[in-house]
């Protein structure tokens, strides 16, 4: 393997820098304001995910504080470690340099992961965990070494404990283990063993959910009543079609893991690959939630092109170079390596009423730190024993996560949202004199006070529609109860 560290070192080396640049850019994502808010209330499961994503936070905010660099480090970390592991598969599926370089390049090539492996989100640990999964059966393949039958099942237990998917992963595996040796490793006492190592470590998320009446269930309903059944079901597979180049050599390596003499001994990858595919399909997943099983069919699609085209070098060099050049111009609508200024010109973006419609993603990286702001400005604005007795209402994760987090730099008290996961954190003071409210509608607040004052409504040039035109209101004298009203609420908060 030291004859080809030039190769993994620089190509390493540049996917950490495009993400590097990438990650300095604009503001904390929704997603990951909500996933840094749950850091600080560890516990072994949350309302709309396992607990792994929240250690994590709590370990970058010990090493970085609330630094947006320290915290992306962490799913960029993951995401230069799929491309070494993705090295590594080639080299155990008997490829060279050629295939290395190719499947390296893959990695570089497919926009999806600069997205997946910025953002502060469960999605590139699953990625990371899948791919690592994938090297352990091939490791297992190779060398009929138990030990890489106890690492799967503990890599497959810590994937459980990041994101549900991982469960589908392990579902592919067992149908394709029938295809290695015609299943006999079902007779292996240690792939049992190390399904119980499995268990052991998801464990306590499953009391969790037990204790909690399973949240996920509640959860996964709610995504399919207000997301996924908006999906048309053709978008799942149209979707891999937007990336042809690589999605060619990873069809590549599909077949040669199905056909190829010297690669066949793996089928049970590629039936693996397939049954995810097709799972995630009828499931009405998001197309992004599959991107996991590419690494590993870069990985063997290199491999194939490097063996077809042995006499012929020039033409790996050749796939590698137009693979990655036909990307290289969309990066930065994949990871704000642009200045949100240049970005605009990039994408040739018009100003309409004063705003500008950015991609979702983008769009959900303005406006937090001047909500904040203006929050801050009214709260300064209390009478000092108002501010002791104040509760800070926010009407969604993303506006709560940006108070939680941002507003520590102002000293702003926690809070409140009965937006998921924030609801299990309750109501804060039911007897506050002061309410202020972010992003409530009238019709809410009129229901639970009887004084309610609007200060503004609040506007961002860059920020998503659903952030725009939001009141800000100062509210006074409840009329309900305030914990019943809390209570009430349980059924809704995924709304």
């Amino acid at each position: 393997m030291k004859k080809y560290l030039p190769i993994i070192l620089t190509l390493s080396f540049i996917k950490l820098i495009i993400q590097w640049f990438g990650n300095k850019n604009y503001g904390f994502h929704r997603d990951e304001l909500l996933h840094l808010s749950v850091s600080e209330h560890l516990g072994w499961g949350f309302m709309e995910f396992p607990p792994f994503i929240g250690a994590i936070g709590k370990l970058s905010y010990w090493l970085f504080g609330y630094s947006i660099l320290g915290v992306r480090l962490f799913p960029t970390l993951a995401g230069v470690a799929i491309l070494v592991l993705c090295f590594l598969i080639v080299k155990e599926l008997g490829g060279k340099s050629k295939a290395i370089l190719l499947s390296g390049i893959c990695i570089l090539a497919f926009l999806p992961f600069y997205r997946n492996h910025t953002l502060f989100q469960p999605v590139a640990f699953d990625q990371l965990f899948w791919t690592l999964g994938f090297y352990f059966i091939i490791k297992f393949i190779n060398s009929q070494n138990k030990k890489f039958l106890i690492l799967l099942g503990i890599t497959f237990g810590l994937g459980l404990m990041n994101k549900y998917t991982m469960l589908v992963w392990a579902f592919g595996l067992f149908i394709g283990l029938f295809f290695y040796q015609k299943g006999n490793l079902f007779k292996n006492k240690w792939l049992y063993i190390s399904a119980l190592i499995s268990l052991l470590i998801f464990l306590p998320n499953l009391i969790w959910q037990i204790q909690n009446d399973f949240p996920l269930l509640k959860h996964l309903q709610a995504l399919n009543d207000n997301q996924l059944n908006e999906i048309n079901p053709l978008e799942f597979g149209l979707e891999q079609l937007n990336f042809p180049f690589t999605l060619i050599i990873s069809l590549f390596g599909l077949v040669a893991l199905l056909t190829d003499k010297k690669l066949r001994k793996y089928r049970a990858v590629g039936v693996t690959s397939i049954v995810i595919f097709f799972t995630m399909w009828l499931l009405n997943s998001k197309a992004y939630y599959i991107f996991a099983i590419y690494p590993v069919l870069f990985a063997s699609g290199a491999v194939k092109i490097e063996s077809i085209l042995s006499k012929k070098s020039i033409w790996v060099y050749a796939i590698a170079f137009v693979t990655l050049a036909t990307s290289i111009y969309f990066i930065p609508e994949a990871t704000p390596i642009l200045p949100i200024e240049k970005f605009v010109k990039y994408k040739n973006l018009q100003e309409k009423n004063g705003r500008i419609e950015l991609t979702g993603d983008y769009a959900d990286m303005f406006g937090w730190e001047e909500q904040v702001k203006l929050v801050d400005s009214v709260y300064q604005s209390l009478s000092p024993k108002e501010k002791k007795n104040c509760v800070l209402w926010a009407e969604n994760y993303g506006e709560a996560g940006a108070l939680k987090i941002l507003g520590k730099q102002y000293n702003l008290p926690n809070p409140i949202s009965r937006h998921g996961s924030f609801w299990t954190w309750g109501y804060g003071k039911k007897d506050a004199d002061v309410w202020i409210s972010l992003g409530n509608e009238i019709p809410s607040v009129e229901y639970v006070f009887e004084e309610v004052e609007l200060v503004k409504i609040i506007n961002h040039k860059y920020a998503i529609g659903e952030e725009n035109g939001i009141p800000l209101y100062v509210c006074r004298k409840p009329k309900v109860d305030i914990e019943k009203w809390w209570k009430d609420y349980e059924e809704h908060i995924f709304d």
